[in-house]
């Protein structure tokens, strides 16, 4: 609130801040809250610690005899406790004086693990949706004292005043706000209600709202926690919590984990997502404290590689940020974080134990998550490496199934270079994983981990071409021209060009080019282009013989027979850019300007010819 002003004091005396109370309001709702919505929250709060501290004074009431009752209708919006309430020195204390909260006080000091708030701000965010807070309140530690009755204005002023018992007969506190127009957004009825069981649904405290149309107040949170009900079999249980997961999340879950970590006092459910994710995108969970809800998008609790669940989590400990809409990182969230991986990596050893089916479906639709685990997590790696999916040259299967008929896996780097051998790779007989995708290529290496029987090594052109047949010399020197104009006409690529037999017959050529070949090529050049200066001299201290890229032409293709019988040089010479052209598109790497300039020329020289002989 708004100091008054005071004289002027001497050089160096103690001087106290005046705050600007619009301009802090103005702070709080632009860089502070998310939304004007959170007054509520804010109101549900101040009333829960209220509670709280009333149980603290009354052990032995029964755990329903207080409660929370909220009135909204479209005029005004209230909230009742049956708190612990204030006296008039507390509401000079703790409501006039921003930054104090009255869970600070020492009566309470001890127990300050048990409330929610702990930044004395809260109310402040009533002025988000009203010019004006009115409080009426009366002490439960004081029974004599009287109703204390205290005004607060959007400009800073104040009022406090007491009232005859008459206004107050039970100890408790009610805060009333009158919208300002512009706030029926968030204060009309429906909302009002809506927004207390958003916020409130798990509270332990009951809450009603009424709107004034005369009914019964309807309870915001008519039942506990779904994890904390009584149940009469295990199959109805995983059935409630799996519909509470679908209630809250809008998806059915493959499965649902129960969290509980006793020491933190938290608990709660992990959904199990039932369509995959991209690697990395992190989803947010719906974390309460003490049963008032905290955020829906808490990223922090979880690991990065947990990106296959979302949960909804209820915690005694953990650490609310000034803005109570996120978790505070210290080392209680990083120890809750580590130990809910651990439920996670349990949940998934029991699946893999005891019910194949369920792990089935998990790792076909989350496979990419459990990689993701697999390669940090030894007790991951070889309970689940043989049943994880991977592109290899006998379709999508498990290293498990794979390594029955290759007992030498050969792994690509990339995606590209996979694509480019796979189909002669498979007619060759060799198994060849794609190892171009995250994670893959580390960890078909670790495969001899699990199967000792098996070797894997990478994959390289001289591998593969070992495996093509040669022509015969007949053959090879009746190609020899057709070859020699090839290579002419494609050393402007640094490709060499040779003539095999390999299966399958369709395919007419085989383009091995691998991207660090490509690399080095570009190194090589650009080494040229610079000799005489400092660039040329580093470069030239590093320059090798640069790998070539190599065109494999099929004897036992029909084009390729023909084609190496042109007796027409500059026909030759296109008919050599066509074959070069057409295995880069499908070796499905980015094809460069010059590449894709080969390919528009050849087919349109190829045209022109057919045109030619036809007229």
């Amino acid at each position: 609130m708004t100091l008054p002003h005071t004289p002027a004091s001497p050089a160096g005396a103690d001087r106290t801040f005046q705050v600007d109370l619009r301009g802090l309001v103005d702070l709080l709702s632009h860089h502070l809250y998310s939304s004007p919505r959170v007054y509520l929250r804010e109101l549900l709060q101040n009333a829960v610690d209220a509670l709280t501290a009333r149980h603290g004074l009354e052990p032995g009431a029964p755990a329903d005899a207080f409660g929370i009752r909220l009135y909204a209708d479209g005029s005004v919006v209230r909230v009742e406790d049956d708190g612990v309430g204030l006296t008039e020195a507390d509401v000079h204390t703790f409501l006039a004086t921003i930054g104090r909260s009255s869970k600070r006080a020492e009566q309470v000091a001890e127990q300050r693990a048990d409330f929610i708030g702990q930044f004395g701000i809260g109310l402040l965010s009533c002025f988000l949706v009203a010019d004006e807070i009115h409080v009426v309140s009366r002490s439960a530690r004081t029974p004599d004292a009287p109703a204390v009755e205290w005004r607060g204005r959007g400009d800073g002023s104040y009022t406090v005043r007491t009232l005859p018992a008459a206004a107050r007969p039970r100890p408790g506190t009610t805060v009333t706000l009158t919208p300002r127009a512009d706030a029926g957004e968030w204060t009309r009825p429906v909302q009002v209600q809506a927004l207390a069981r958003h916020f409130g649904s798990l509270l332990r405290h009951p809450v009603t709202f009424d709107d004034g149309t005369g009914a019964a107040g309807a309870a915001v949170n008519p039942e506990p926690a779904p994890w904390a009900r009584t149940y009469p079999t295990p199959g109805a249980r995983s059935r409630a919590l799996a519909a509470y997961g679908e209630d809250v999340f809008g998806f059915t879950p493959l499965d649902t984990i129960d969290l509980d970590l006793p020491a933190v006092g938290l608990k709660g459910i992990a959904c199990v997502l039932p369509d995959a994710v991209p690697a990395g995108r992190r989803h947010g969970h719906r974390v309460h404290v003490k049963g008032m809800l905290l955020s829906e998008q808490a990223e922090e609790i979880l690991p990065e590689w947990a990106f296959f669940v979302r949960c909804v989590l209820d915690a005694e400990s953990l650490r609310p940020t000034a803005s109570r809409e996120s978790l505070y990182e210290d080392d209680t969230l990083a120890a809750v974080r580590d130990a809910l991986a651990e439920r996670l990596r349990a949940w998934i050893a029991r699946t893999a134990a005891s019910d194949p089916d369920l792990l089935g479906r998990f790792l076909q639709t989350h496979h990419l998550a459990v990689k993701s685990l697999a390669v940090h997590d030894d007790e991951i790696l070889r309970m689940l490496l043989p049943w994880l999916p991977f592109e290899t040259t006998d379709g999508h299967a498990t290293l498990d199934e794979f390594a029955r008929t290759h007992r030498t896996v050969l792994v690509t780097s990339s995606v590209e270079e996979f694509r480019q051998v796979a189909a002669i790779a498979a007619a060759a007989g060799l198994g060849v994983v794609n190892g171009g995708y995250t994670y893959d290529r580390e960890l078909v290496h670790r495969l001899p981990e699990i199967r000792p029987e098996v070797s894997v090594a990478d994959l390289d052109p001289g591998t593969l071409t070992a495996h093509l047949d040669p022509v015969d010399r007949e053959t090879e020197l009746a190609a020899a021209a057709y070859l020699a104009l090839a290579r002419d006409a494609l050393a402007v690529f640094d490709c060499d060009v040779a003539l095999r037999t390999f299966q399958p017959a369709s395919a007419p050529a085989l383009l091995l080019d691998s991207r660090e070949a490509r690399h080095e090529r570009t190194r090589s050049q650009l080494a040229r282009e610079q000799q005489g200066g400092i660039w040329g001299d580093i470069l030239g201290h590093l320059r090798q013989e640069a790998p070539r890229a190599q065109l494999i032409l099929n004897q036992l293709n029909p084009l390729v027979r023909t084609a190496v019988t042109i007796d027409e040089p500059e026909l030759a010479r296109t008919s050599a850019e066509a074959l070069y052209g057409q295995a880069a598109m499908l070796s499905r790497r980015p094809l460069r300007p010059a590449e894709s300039s080969l390919i528009n020329r050849s087919f349109l020289d190829l045209l022109a010819h057919a045109l030619r002989k036809d007229s």
